[in-house]
């Protein structure tokens, strides 16, 4: 055979490969070398070798074996971020919880670190998906207290409280909880939902209910003890059905015209009201000077007529032509007169008839016409002739009934006074 096909001695060829433990040999002997090693041999030709080989291979081993656990080691380490947890598995058990910073385990398979952020908001959607057009009939749509189907479309935002609660009691296959807080919150919403009317849901009842369900939701999740904190609930939308949404829009308008009446009256209520109070209060003040003022000339009446009594019980005849002259002065004050006076032997009587006339045209019911101003003589007119004299006891002219009863007290009293 060709010397050149010897493995195991001698010079090989030019064109030969190398010997495998020829190779081995040599990265021996330089690890040797490096490890403080006896060197073994001048490694030329094909002369004496150094020590067995199955030696050098064994140092090898060794030193890799070495290198290789070290490397090993060197993979449990682990970095920690502030906002992030670590959480030990050992053997797939919990073993502890590792804080920020740089932290070692058992390497892989005694153990194995979970990381988990506490800061991160994770999201849920209910009644829709990416945006408001897609949405989820059996998820939006549920029912009032008032029996009416309303479409509400919400999404729920949430982070992690207790790490280990969220990696070993979250058992979906999501492993973020999405699952179990979906469901919550569908629950939720449709209890807090059912309890109220379809106008306060759709109107101002957004913030409250909202509210209401996320205290709901995490009451619900810490029944699980899922390790979640619910962070808010945004409701995006909350309308009719598309099937009665028109006769809703007409409804919703309806109220509003019923909320701008009512707002009107009111303030037409509130612009009426002082008024009234002010021309009522006015009116009270009014009756009640009116009443005292009334009350005041009664007791001043009354106090005059026991003052004139007493002295009619003195002096009968004097009191009555006392009273008989202020009656005639307050009467003949406040009515129109003409004075005739037949004693002075004319026999010409003048009466203005064109005053008479405008006084009468002037006080219309009075039933009679008035004459002149009180108090005042007429201007003479035409002088009206009489063809006989005609004496003051005689022939009066015809009086009226005034005068006529004027006459009677006249006679009366100069009876008395005879």
């Amino acid at each position: 055979m060709n010397d050149n096909n010897d493995w195991r001695g001698g010079k090989k060829g030019k064109d030969a490969p190398p010997d495998l433990e020829e190779i081995f040999r040599n990265l021996n002997q330089k690890l040797s070398r490096l490890l403080g090693a006896k060197k073994g041999g001048n490694g030329q030709g094909g002369g004496m070798s150094s020590p067995e080989p199955s030696g050098a291979l064994r140092g090898g081993l060794f030193t890799l074996l070495g290198m290789g656990v070290a490397l090993w080691l060197a993979t449990g380490f682990y970095v920690v971020d502030a906002s992030e947890v670590g959480v030990v598995l050992r053997m797939g058990s919990f073993s502890r919880t590792s804080d920020s910073g740089l932290q070692w385990h058992a390497p892989y398979p005694f153990e194995k670190v979970e990381i988990v952020s506490l800061t991160q908001l994770r999201s849920v959607e209910v009644g829709y998906r990416g945006n408001a057009k897609n949405r989820i009939p059996e998820e939006s749509l549920m029912l009032t207290e008032d029996q009416n189907i309303i479409d509400v479309q919400l999404s729920v935002q949430y982070d992690v409280k207790d790490a280990k609660a969220f990696l070993f009691n979250n058992l979906t296959a999501d492993k973020d909880a999405k699952d179990i807080v979906k469901q919550a919150t569908e629950t939720a919403i449709r209890e807090v939902v059912g309890g109220n009317k379809v106008d306060f849901v759709l109107n101002e009842g957004r913030a409250q209910i909202a509210s209401e369900a996320a205290a709901l939701i995490q009451h619900i999740i810490d029944r699980y003890n899922l390790g979640v904190r619910i962070s808010k609930v945004n409701i995006n939308d909350v309308q009719p059905p598309e099937q009665v949404l028109s006769a809703f829009d007409d409804a919703v308008k309806a109220g509003q015209d019923k909320e701008k009446l009512r707002n009107e009256g009111t303030a037409y209520a509130n612009d009426v009201i002082p008024k009234a109070s002010g021309m009522a209060s006015r009116l009270l003040e009014e009756s009640e000077g009116y009443k005292q003022r009334v009350v005041s000339n009664a007791e001043g009446e009354a106090s005059r007529f026991k003052q004139v009594l007493a002295e009619y019980s003195k002096a009968p005849a004097v009191t009555r032509e006392r009273l008989y002259i202020d009656m005639m002065q307050q009467v003949l004050n406040t009515s129109s007169k003409v004075l005739v006076d037949q004693k002075a032997g004319n026999n010409l009587l003048y009466l203005p008839l064109d005053k008479l006339m405008q006084q009468g045209q002037a006080t219309p019911p009075a039933g009679t016409p008035s004459t002149a101003n009180t108090g005042s003589t007429p201007p003479p007119v035409a002088p009206v002739a009489s063809s006989e004299p005609t004496p003051a006891a005689s022939t009066p002219p015809v009086p009226s009934p005034a005068r006529s009863s004027g006459r009677e007290v006249t006679r009366s009293r100069d009876m008395e006074s005879c």
